[in-house]
């Protein structure tokens, strides 16, 4: 059988634009031409951009060419001083060759959107013929290539005609490299249309011979002019927010002429618009400099809203909450962009963030503190975002032989995802809930409030568990599916560290107490071995003690009639007049203020939380008691142990 030989000769180096034709996709998009003429293009409105042009001309010829011409300084036409080739030839054939590497001194280019140096070779190396005619110094010149190569020489061109400077560039693309030779009109009209937002004054034209139309854009306002037309007419909350900041040339941190334009709109309503731009390249993907912007007005409204006492109590807001409902064209300037790959769609560049987002949120600073109507209606906006996203969040999947579960709508979550720091109250009413809302530390406590008494689920089958609408929500809010005891159960899913019992100091909550025990042990014994369930031990009174010579007035709290006498006896020793004090017995939870369901209740520095175990009883003789105590057909046996124990029992009337 014959074997290839590999040998120093079967190593291949690939010259000039070789690679480029090897492997096109590496350098640009390979559906249609339209990024390899948006190289063309950039080119001239970097010119535009530096003050050296007022007009872009594209023209579909019948052929299925294109050319683009501007008015700029023309592409050098001498000879590289190192390369002994015409700079216009080198420009075109050579990978990483271009004016735009020189960023230093005052280079041709310094702001633009190459950086690569591939840009128009590669428009070069993937069209069958290229013309470039350059008017410059009062002389015109031109230079054709083929495939790459060149096929004409530079030389001067007399049929021409004469213009004072400027270039123009006609490219025929070669179909085999592209998915469909047909350019998409309205991405090309789009583009065009961009740079004339983004170049306010100049004048783009767009030329089809075949058919015999032209389209110009010319936008005097620039990026304003562009958002209201692009908006059309949707009602805006606040007028439009604009401005624009670049680096002076003592700035500390960025080059002289770094910066951003921007156009924000907010709008209750209708499709967002959004667009951005870096030295006039259009990245359509976003990036860093999006994230500045993003940044710097969320700082700003999030400052301006705690400023004025805005925010609401467990409202925090994010980002995406003052971004959500704004429209933007961003324009940023940046001296040595870096972007995601050749087709340049995504900035990468860091620095870009903290540029953009110092000047907008300097910007949006002043002008909401003297716009504060404006300020107070955006944080608004931004307020019912945040309210509107914890709502949404609570929906959660979770897998169940009923299906999709979501967490219960009365649950207030906590922000922390953390089981070991996390809690949940299974509260007793919704007055009592609403307190405990209010009182908790939302970083890490959850609020369940339950209505009534839960079901008593000792002798209820696992399967029917969920028809019971508090032990359902229960369920799902701490992520753990009822199991027995001999079951092996996945607690990766438990959401809360510690699931508490929180129900008022009377017969009642002890009522619900057991009810809620019941559950936990017939049908979450794995939660209660592992020392994941809780009881709290709310206050039964309050002891309000009046000031004493230095000593302030003081709110002690009980949780028992031994506490009380306890109390009651200190203060006679600490020489409290007999009397001097009021006692206060809380009804329920809901009486309670949520500063005071906090303090006695809730604070981990100083509440009552005792955690729920099997004691001195192993679990045979615990579920003989709780067999006793809750099942149905247990009334004798029941009535007998109350007659033999109701001597211990202290009544609550």
């Amino acid at each position: 059988m014959a074997t290839s030989r590999y040998t120093e000769s079967s190593i291949r180096v690939l010259k000039g634009l070789e690679p480029v034709r090897q492997r096109p996709g590496m350098y640009t998009r390979t559906e249609n031409p339209l990024h390899i003429l948006q190289e063309v293009i950039d080119n001239a409105a970097d010119e535009a951009l530096g003050g050296n042009g007022r007009q872009i001309l594209v023209t579909q010829h019948g052929d299925g060419s294109v050319s683009v011409e501007d008015d700029g300084r023309g592409i050098p036409v001498g000879m590289h001083p190192e390369e002994n080739a015409p700079v216009v030839e080198l420009v075109f054939t050579r990978l990483h060759a271009g004016g735009k590497f020189d960023k230093q001194g005052g280079g041709a280019y310094a702001f633009s959107g190459g950086l690569h140096g591939v840009g128009v070779s590669v428009t070069n190396a993937l069209a069958s013929r290229l013309e470039v005619v350059v008017w410059r110094d009062g002389g015109t010149h031109r230079i054709v290539f083929a495939g790459g190569d060149v096929a004409e020489p530079l030389a001067p061109y007399p049929e021409g005609g004469r213009k004072k400077s400027g270039t123009r560039v006609r490219v025929w693309p070669d179909a085999r490299y592209f998915d469909s030779p047909a350019i998409p009109q309205a991405e090309l009209a789009h583009l065009l249309r961009s740079k004339a937002v983004l170049l306010p004054g100049v004048k783009v034209v767009l030329r089809n011979e075949k058919s015999g139309e032209s389209r110009t854009w010319l936008y005097e306002q620039g990026l304003r002019g562009y958002l209201t037309e692009a908006l059309a007419g949707a009602e805006l909350m606040i007028p439009l927010f604009e401005g624009e900041q670049y680096a002076g040339p003592d700035h500390e941190t960025f080059a002289e002429g770094e910066g951003a334009q921007w156009v924000v709109a907010w709008s209750d309503e209708g499709n967002v618009v959004r667009e951005s731009y870096v030295n006039l390249i259009p990245t359509p993907a976003g990036g860093t400099h999006e994230a500045g912007l993003r940044d710097g007005l969320f700082g700003a409204v999030k400052a301006f809203a705690e400023l004025h006492g805005l925010l609401p109590k467990g409202v925090k807001l994010l980002p995406e909450d003052v971004f959500a409902r704004a429209s933007f064209v961003l324009s940023a300037k940046v001296l040595d962009p870096q972007f995601q790959g050749q087709i340049k769609e995504k900035l990468n560049s860091r620095d870009a963030v903290r540029l953009v987002s110092g000047f907008a949120r300097t910007a949006l600073d002043l002008w909401l503190n003297q716009h504060v109507d404006y300020g107070r209606k955006l944080a608004e906006l931004a307020i019912r975002q945040a309210q509107a996203r914890a709502r949404s969040a609570q929906k959660v999947e979770k897998r169940k032989s009923s299906g999709v579960a979501v967490l219960p709508g009365k649950l207030t979550d906590c922000e922390s995802s953390d089981a070991s720091r996390t809690e949940i109250f299974l509260v007793e009413g919704d007055s009592a809930g609403g307190s405990a809302k209010m009182g908790r530390d939302k970083e890490f406590q959850a609020i369940l409030p339950l209505r009534g008494k839960v079901l008593n689920a000792w002798e209820v089958d696992r399967d029917r568990l969920f028809a019971n609408n508090e032990i359902h929500d229960i369920a799902v809010a701490i992520g753990v599916d009822p199991h027995g005891p001999e079951d092996s159960v996945d607690l990766s899913g438990l959401r809360y560290g510690r699931v508490c019992i929180l129900s008022d100091a009377d017969v009642d909550g002890s009522h619900i107490q057991v009810l809620l025990l019941t559950l936990f042990y017939k049908h979450f014994p794995r939660l209660v071995e592992q020392g994941h369930v809780y009881v709290a031990r709310p206050p039964l009174y309050r002891v309000d003690v009046p000031a004493q010579g230095k000593k302030p007035p003081r709110k002690l709290y009980c949780l028992d009639d031994g506490e009380l006498e306890a109390v009651e006896d200190k203060l006679r020793k600490e020489g409290v007049r007999e009397g001097a004090w009021s006692i206060s017995r809380f009804k329920g939870l809901g009486e309670m203020s949520p500063t005071q369901l906090w303090e006695t209740t809730m604070n981990p520095d100083t509440r009552r939380l005792l955690p729920v175990g099997y004691g001195e009883m192993d679990r045979q003789d615990t579920t003989r008691m709780f067999e006793m105590l809750m099942g149905k057909g247990e009334s004798a046996q029941r009535r007998a142990w109350l007659e033999e124990k109701g001597n211990l029992a202290e009544l609550d009337i």
